[in-house]
């Protein structure tokens, strides 16, 4: 019976431990992920500002988002360029990836080299693409030389302003896309490649009918996070429009009209309430992407 006890003693102290461990990140988790994910539900509900009396509205602040002309034009940008996006930096990134996954020279460097843009500050990335795709910046330059037309203000016409946002971000993303993808294509049994050698399969065919088909998992992980960062986007379109959404809020963004809502005018219950809807409509693309993902581990 006492060594029952002891033993029960030291389970429970070993639970205590691990539930420990476990309440310092649920703790920090909470404190600035969980609760202010709810209060800003709470105020969305409100005309809550810095002045004045805080009034009640209801579902108003909803009403009103479907009536707003600017943040339907945010959402048609957010959705376009999540869309030019996803199309570039994916394919882009297992381009990479089959590069340096190659027995090539010098690979540890390439692969440094391609995943460097992720981690460097995209507010220094975006100023120095604003001088090179001025109007006489190196872009228009060497579009000179071929004899195309060189007076393009890229950030600065609303024809072009969110496609050099797409192009930046697709090369800046593309390193973290490669990941992904080099460590879904070393996780590949050899002997599948070994048995298409001896069928004679093409490097071609064997990409299409081998490769591919293996990396199903990691295409739908890859596309869950690039939809969802690109639905997020924010700093590229503050920086090149400081902060309006220009020209002709061809830049403007759900976030940004979220940050405009917010800060410039100072409606917090609003912004809110636009927070609140893009987290609906992230969280009901997670889930479609987790159940894409969760069948496509099953098959």
């Amino acid at each position: 019976m006492p060594r029952a006890r002891a033993g029960w003693s030291q389970r429970r102290k070993e639970a205590l431990v691990g539930y420990a461990f476990v309440l310092v990140p649920m703790s920090v988790f909470a404190a600035f992920y969980l609760f202010p994910m709810l209060y800003a539900a709470y105020i969305s509900v409100f005309d809550w500002g810095v002045r004045g009396k805080i009034e009640y509205l209801g579902l108003a602040n909803y009403r009103e988002l479907l009536d707003d002309g600017l943040f339907w034009r945010a959402v048609r940008n957010t959705l376009q360029y999540t869309a030019e996006v996803v199309v570039l930096q994916t394919p882009l990134g297992l381009a990479l990836a089959l590069i340096v996954n190659g027995k090539i020279r010098a690979r540890t460097f390439f692969r440094a080299a391609f995943y460097f843009p992720s981690i460097a500050s995209s507010a220094a990335i975006t100023a120095i693409f604003i001088f090179i795709l001025s109007s006489d910046g190196l872009v228009n330059r060497v579009l000179g030389w071929f004899g195309l037309p060189a007076d393009t203000s890229w950030f600065g016409d609303d024809r072009f302003a969110l496609h050099a946002i797409v192009g930046l971000n697709a090369w800046t993303t593309s390193g973290t896309i490669m990941l992904f993808y080099l460590a879904a294509l070393q996780s590949i049994p050899t002997d599948v490649y070994e048995a298409a050698a001896i069928d004679r399969a093409s490097r071609w065919r064997t990409f299409w009918k081998v490769t591919m088909p293996l990396l199903k998992p990691a295409h739908f992980f890859v596309l869950a996070v690039t939809i969802i960062g690109a639905l997020k986007v924010f700093d590229q379109a503050y920086i090149v429009s400081r902060g309006e959404g220009g020209p002709n809020y061809s830049t403007l963004t759900i976030v940004l009209e979220l940050f405009r809502a917010a800060i410039n005018d100072l409606r917090f219950g609003y912004a809110a309430a636009m927070g609140v809807v893009l987290f609906a409509f992230l969280f009901t693309v997670t889930l479609l992407q987790r159940r894409l993902f969760g069948n496509s581990e099953a098959s």
